[in-house]
């Protein structure tokens, strides 16, 4: 039964959800900068040093940053950067609102915070952080701020940028440090990168995505509603908590499903990364669409029916273990 166990922990290291999500991630910094080495710039906002007049990237289809950009004609706005923007002008015009509509209904619909695990630069950054702390053998806290924190600082952002007629978080943005920095040269958010960087790598594991940032905590409340959840099979659960430890997001957002309350992982604050259904070594964790409702009763598979699987629960987690620090 171990040995079983463990060739389905060698299946299940194929993460196919963590490398279609890195090929996304990697996708959309590609997209970003392609208008403008299409127009013949070059990045960093350098320029091309010419006297020969060549087109402008924004005469293209597409051209822009996560903050704002335009496709075919239309506005795609970041809605936080608007609502921030918004609150310091004072005033709301329907431009806005039809700019913020494509990414509201899209994120709406799929998942919040997918933006997080599938888009956003800082998210790619921090899992490779992870990586070299887990290389270095370095020991951090798993929570020090509580997750539900990043709500209140987006509104404690959005109150600054109503008071100080400035958008408050684009001053020091992480994102905007790597999109705006990658595209145009922006500097703005390169010490709260460096920040981030070193709380990730000594202080607590993934302290700013889970708990601190204003974006992520806009998604959250959005992602309440999304279509696109991880899903459980209660009797092919073995209660080894691998997922847990592979959550990228909060692992007790998993507690639910894992105790038998719920089918799905229904908290806003899931990425919808999938990191916990590639580290499942049973399968007991798949992607799925639809917004299931919590079952009647909260009974998982009797205790006796599965006694042989907590058997091994030991040997698939050493076998992990084993395997990420290789």
């Amino acid at each position: 039964m171990a040995e079983q166990e463990q060739s389905k922990v060698g299946k299940k290291a194929k993460a196919k959800w963590t490398i279609a999500r890195r090929c996304v991630q990697v996708a959309m910094l590609v997209v970003f900068c392609l208008p403008l080495l299409i127009a013949g710039w070059s990045l960093f906002g350098g320029s091309i040093g010419e006297d020969v007049a060549v087109s402008t990237p924004a005469q293209g289809i597409f051209f822009g940053s996560l903050a704002a950009s335009e496709v075919a004609g239309i506005s795609i706005l970041d809605p936080f950067a608007t609502l921030q923007a918004a609150l310091a002008a004072k005033t709301f015009s329907l431009g806005m609102l039809l700019g913020i509509l494509p990414v509201l209904i899209v994120y709406g619909v799929v998942r919040g915070r997918a933006f997080c695990g599938w888009v956003c630069p800082v998210n790619l950054l921090c899992e490779g952080v992870d990586w070299l702390r887990n290389k270095l053998g370095i020991s951090v806290s798993e929570r020090v701020i509580p997750r539900q924190a990043k709500i209140y600082v987006a509104l404690g952002i959005l109150v600054l940028s109503a008071i100080f007629a400035f958008p408050v978080f684009e001053a020091f943005s992480p994102i905007a440090a790597i999109n705006r920095g990658l595209l145009f040269g922006s500097l703005a958010g390169s010490f709260t990168l460096i920040a981030i960087v070193i709380a990730e790598l000594f202080w607590a594991k993934r302290v700013w995505c889970r708990a601190i940032c204003p974006v992520g905590g806009l998604y959250q409340v959005i992602g309440k509603v999304g279509l696109v959840n991880v899903r459980i099979d209660h009797e092919k659960c073995i209660d080894c908590d691998v997922c847990k430890k592979a959550c990228l997001a909060d692992p007790v957002i998993l507690n639910p499903a894992l105790e038998g309350v719920d089918v799905i992982v229904r908290a806003g604050d899931c990425m919808a990364c999938g990191a916990c259904v590639d580290a499942c070594p049973t399968g007991a964790l798949r992607m799925g669409v639809g917004r299931a409702r919590k079952p009647q009763s909260n009974q998982k598979a009797k205790p006796e029916d599965k006694a042989s699987d907590f058997a091994n629960k030991e040997v698939i987690v050493e076998t992990i273990d084993a395997a990420s620090v290789e």
